[in-house]
């Protein structure tokens, strides 16, 4: 699967992809339509290596540098060079639970949205 995949990133030569169908393995469904691709599958080819050697390191810089033989600024340059590719949902932080009460009492949530903040 792995060459299918290098082999369309030779045949586009970076070009944007977009996927019209998409059948389910072991199922005759398919579906149709404008899909783009996931982010990691938008990088080019030596990202995409770059960013599966780093999780294969358990994000170890250390081993990144002696993988590909280049320096600690060399592979912060090169991740943060990756991560501009990516746009990051914003999390709301937990609440603590004084907190939760804090805004209960003055009025700024509701009974039920203090119980689901209190429950996380």
């Amino acid at each position: 699967m792995a060459k299918d995949w290098y082999e369309l990133m030779r045949l586009t030569r970076g070009a944007p992809i977009v996927v019209e169908r998409v059948r389910l393995v072991d199922s005759e469904l398919s579906i149709e339509g404008s899909f783009d691709l996931p982010p990691l599958a938008q990088l080019p080819a030596e990202d995409q290596v770059f960013v599966m050697a780093f999780v294969r390191s358990h994000g170890s810089i250390k081993e990144m540098e002696q993988t590909f033989g280049i320096s600690y600024p060399t592979v912060k340059n090169r991740l943060n060079h990756i991560a501009e590719n990516f746009q990051f949902v914003e999390t709301m932080p937990v609440s603590s639970q004084a907190e939760v009460l804090a805004q209960l009492e003055r009025g700024d949530i509701t009974v039920d949205e203090a119980i689901e903040r209190m429950s996380r």
